[in-house]
Order: C-alpha cells, then sequence, then structure tokens
C-alpha cells in the first residue's frame, strides 16, 4: 500500500472517530446537565449553606463560618441520629449481605430453569413497590393490637404484646426489617448474576477432588465473588446511610430519638425548624462520612485475582 492510500485510510479512521466522539458527546449532555442539575449543583449549595445561617425567613443570611459545625458537638438529637445511623447500617447491611449471599446461592443451585427465575422473580419483587406504602402495610402489621406480626408470634408462645414501633428497644429493628424486606432482592439479583459468571470447570474440579458444599462455597464460590460482593456491599452502605422514607413513616423517628437517623435529623431541621444553614452541615457530616466508609471498603475489598 502506497503512502498516499496509508494516510487516506489514517484520515477516514480519524474523521469517524471524531464524529463518533461528537454523537457519544451529543447523547451525555442531556445525562451530564441532569446530573449537574439534581446531584452536583444541591451538593455544591450545601457546602456553601453550612458557612451561613440560612433559613427562607431571612433574605441576606449571615455568615457564621463554622458554628453551624460547632453546635454539632453539644446537639444531643445529632448525637443520637448519628450513632443510631450507624447502628443501622452495622445490622442492616450485615444482615443483607449475609441473607443475599445464602439466598442467591440457594436459588442458584436448584436445576430447573423455571423455578430458578420464578424465585429470583419472586425475591425482586418487593423492590419495585413504593417504599411509602411498603412502610405503611408493615406500620400496620407491626400494631401490638391487631397486627399479623404479633399474631403470628402468638401461635408459638403466649407474650404477643410486643409494641415494635413505640418501644426505643424495638423501633430501630423493626425498621431494619422493613428495610430488609423491601431491599433484599435488588443484591440477590446482583449476586446471582455474580455466580453465573463463574466458570464451572473450578466447581467440577472440587467435584473430582472430593470437596463438599461447604468447602466449594467458601474455597470457590465467595473469593470468585468478592469483587461482586464488594460492589454490593459499597451500594448498599451509601443507601443505607441515607435511609429516610421508613423512619418518617413508621415511626417519625421516635420514641425518644431511638430511631432517628441522619437524613431524618436533615428533613427536620431543614424543613420543620427552618434551620437550612445546619441542616446543610449535618449534610456535609454524612457526605463526608458515606465518602470515607466507601474509599476504605474499596481499599479493604480489593480483590487481586484473575481467572
Amino acid at each position: 500500500m502506497s503512502d498516499l492510500a496509508k494516510n487516506e485510510d489514517k484520515s477516514q479512521k480519524s474523521s469517524l472517530f471524531a464524529s463518533q466522539r461528537k454523537f457519544v458527546l451529543f447523547s451525555l449532555t442531556p445525562i451530564l446537565c441532569l446530573f449537574i442539575l439534581f446531584s452536583l449543583l444541591p451538593i455544591v449549595l450545601s457546602l456553601i449553606l453550612a458557612f451561613y445561617n440560612y433559613s427562607p425567613l431571612n433574605p441576606k443570611p449571615p455568615f457564621v463560618g463554622l458554628q453551624n459545625f460547632i453546635n454539632l458537638w453539644s446537639d444531643q438529637v445529632f448525637h443520637k441520629s448519628f450513632f443510631n445511623t450507624l447502628k443501622f447500617v452495622a445490622i442492616a447491611v450485615s444482615a443483607n449481605l449475609v441473607l443475599a449471599v445464602l439466598i442467591a446461592v440457594s436459588i442458584n443451585s436448584i436445576a430447573k430453569k423455571f423455578f430458578k427465575n420464578f424465585f429470583r422473580t419472586l425475591y425482586f419483587l418487593p423492590t419495585i413497590a413504593p417504599l411509602v406504602a411498603v412502610s405503611l402495610i408493615w406500620a400496620t402489621m407491626f400494631d401490638p393490637n391487631y397486627g399479623v406480626v404479633n399474631m403470628v408470634l402468638g401461635l408459638f408462645g403466649k407474650h404477643t404484646m410486643i409494641y415494635w414501633l413505640t418501644s426505643d428497644r424495638l423501633a430501630l429493628l423493626s425498621v431494619v426489617i422493613v428495610t430488609l424486606w423491601a431491599d433484599l432482592g435488588y443484591n440477590i439479583v446482583i449476586l446471582m448474576a455474580g455466580l453465573d459468571s463463574i466458570p464451572k470447570m473450578f466447581y467440577e474440579a472440587a467435584r473430582i477432588d472430593g470437596a463438599n458444599r461447604f468447602h466449594t462455597f467458601w474455597e470457590i464460590t465467595l473469593p470468585l465473588l468478592t469483587r461482586t460482593l464488594l460492589f454490593v456491599s459499597v451500594m448498599t452502605v451509601i443507601s443505607y446511610f441515607q435511609v429516610f422514607t421508613q423512619v418518617q413513616v413508621m415511626t417519625n423517628g421516635g420514641p425518644d430519638y431511638s430511631s432517628e437517623v441522619l437524613a431524618f435529623t436533615i428533613y427536620k431541621d431543614a424543613f420543620r425548624f427552618m434551620k437550612m444553614g445546619y441542616a446543610s452541615a449535618i449534610s456535609v457530616i454524612l457526605l463526608g462520612v458515606i465518602m470515607v466508609v466507601s474509599v476504605l471498603q474499596l481499599k479493604l475489598g480489593k480483590a487481586d485475582w484473575e481467572y
């Protein structure tokens, strides 16, 4: 091929690449605009408002510097909601991951494709239900007098008058239960996709070596599922740090702030007490905690293997 033909071929490829790049940029523009408008801009505004004593009733908010953050150290409600959030995330994420892995492995072991798809769909259905409606239904089910939960427990014992939503020991646990029921199916589907990507030859080799189911799961399935588990755990942690709907609908943060979480505290301070600068400071703290925890997960959960 002559130099002229080579240059012409390079020119055509360059022109094609440029047109494809323009098309990609044009296609991404609406999504980028929405991201800036509804994600990036609110974060920037929250960072700015955190340094002001801003309220909708005050058109010229005074600059207070770090005073909003300093006030958080003496705010007992913030302390309680902060530790409630950590407790909720620790319990709910751990339970979610353990249950999701066990259920995903169990469903994946079903031989018939029809039943495998049936159970996968069955577990996924609660994730598409409106969370407000789910919370209202569960609040009714947790009613101490005529709730289904106490009625079912009554079949196994006499002590059936359990105050799920008005007990300071059980209110947060009730929110965890509802969150798991509503959210578990999403992680199950993701983990099943991860299980399907594991080459079958590893299981065949383990079977030839005489490995039982537990050893196969512990030595093959779990290590090769690490990357999927890392993705699931990071996304679940980010989501659970922002839990709000269940708390607002079921417990309203009570009793005695025992189920109040940071997202609900932000909502109360911003829209009930009109302390938007103070609420923005809490938002910045929450954002920082989520970023630190997510980075730690990515660092500690990094998998160095290939197959």
